[in-house]
């Protein structure tokens, strides 16, 4: 009996206090081992609805549909663990207000141009486009190798947003006007809808800078409350009806050579993610910004043949005096504003680095071909 009662007794105290400490030590193996981990199977099937706002209206061709675009490739790439509505401008908030609502964390995302924060952040405009800088290829490359994206992300931190290359729409076109500009002394008086540092050269010229959302710039302009407008190119502008509202038609868009758009994330926002589902948005955000820029060059010049063959627009190129009036404004408000901001010097310098080297490189390549193949069209060569 006693041999008995011993064996009930280690019989309870393994029940009681052995087997719950083996049970954990055997949790504790398989989850250091990877075997089971609770923690990691509910990141992985954690679902997350997100809410992106825009400057542009809701799906408007190229700039509207952009966000559409990373927003379904996102949540197919994620097999639906991430869910992104876009809001058109004006649905949730203002089309300028897309910067305050990221960096204050009411909405996650945004997608928009840099140059419209220039009260908050002069530096911004850089990674948009600024006057006779960039093409869409180039500041492609400097962002995205040339140290750009670095200075861009750094300015953007105290801000708590987190930006990423979402767009561009190629070298634009100067834009729309009910008289013809022969002069500079055309430009004196002109009130026009142009932004970020094209608006301090016009101003610098006489003109009168206007800042508008895009909804807005018909009615502006056929109201008379603009005399002219930029908006972006042959696609867009032929979906606006800007050619119901003015006659003449200008070209080189000398202000935006190459419009990088952005997508803006709260950096809380993007640091409660998953490593996977940052590289799907980022990986998705690369895919469109060449997407978009591929739309525009296909579509601009079968919208400009229907705005000249069908709707009658007069076509104008710039003086050459008036463009070379406005580079040189140009250069002196960006060397002002490099001496007067440090972070704008450091952007700068870096921006007009890489310029000057893929300038020289461009004579040889790009520049030197195009002008081959415009004599050779000229003189009626093929192939």
């Amino acid at each position: 009996m006693a041999g008995y009662g011993l064996c009930k007794f280690r019989e309870n105290i393994m029940r009681k206090f052995l087997l719950p400490i083996l049970t954990i030590l055997i949790l504790v193996g398989c989850s250091d081992s990877g075997i089971a981990i609770d923690s990691s199977q509910s990141e992985e099937q954690k679902k997350y609805e997100w809410r992106l706002v825009t400057s542009w209206p809701k799906n408007y061709p190229g700039l509207g549909m952009a966000p559409e675009r990373i927003a379904n490739l996102v949540e197919e790439m994620s097999n639906g663990q991430m869910k992104i509505t876009v809001f058109g401008a004006g649905e949730q908030v203002p089309a300028f207000g897309v910067f305050d609502a990221v960096s204050s964390g009411s909405h996650q995302m945004g997608h928009s141009g840099g140059y419209f924060w220039k009260g908050k952040v002069p530096a911004a405009q850089f990674f948009t486009s600024v006057p006779f800088g960039l093409t869409a290829d180039e500041i492609n490359a400097w962002v995205n190798r040339g140290g750009g994206l670095e200075l861009w992300r750094e300015i953007y931190e105290p801000f708590n947003i987190y930006p990423i290359p979402a767009g561009n729409t190629g070298t634009q076109m100067f834009g729309w006007f009910n008289k013809e500009i022969n002069s500079l002394e055309d430009i004196k008086g002109l009130k026009m809808r142009i932004p970020g540092i094209g608006g301090e050269v016009l101003k610098e010229a006489g003109g009168i800078p206007v800042t508008l959302p895009g909804g807005e710039l018909f009615t502006a302009l056929q109201t008379g409350v603009i005399d002219a407008t930029e908006w972006v190119g042959p696609y867009n502008d032929l979906t606006f009806g800007f050619h119901q509202a003015a006659k003449y038609y200008y070209y080189p868009g000398w202000h935006e050579p190459g419009p990088m758009l952005e997508l803006l994330i709260n950096i809380d926002a993007w640091n409660s993610l998953p490593k996977h589902l940052q590289v799907i948005i980022e990986t998705a955000t690369k895919a469109v910004n060449q997407d978009t820029l591929d739309e525009y060059l296909a579509r601009n010049n079968q919208a400009l043949t229907e705005l000249i063959e069908v709707h009658g627009v007069e076509l104008r190129k710039l003086p050459d005096d008036v463009i070379e009036e406005f580079r040189v404004i140009s250069e002196k408000i960006l060397d002002d504003l490099a001496q007067e901001d440090e972070v704008i010097g450091r952007v700068y310098e870096s921006y007009s680095e890489f310029k000057k080297n893929v300038s020289a490189y461009h004579e040889i390549s790009e520049d030197a071909f195009i002008e081959s193949r415009i004599s050779s069209t000229a003189f009626g060569c093929s192939g």
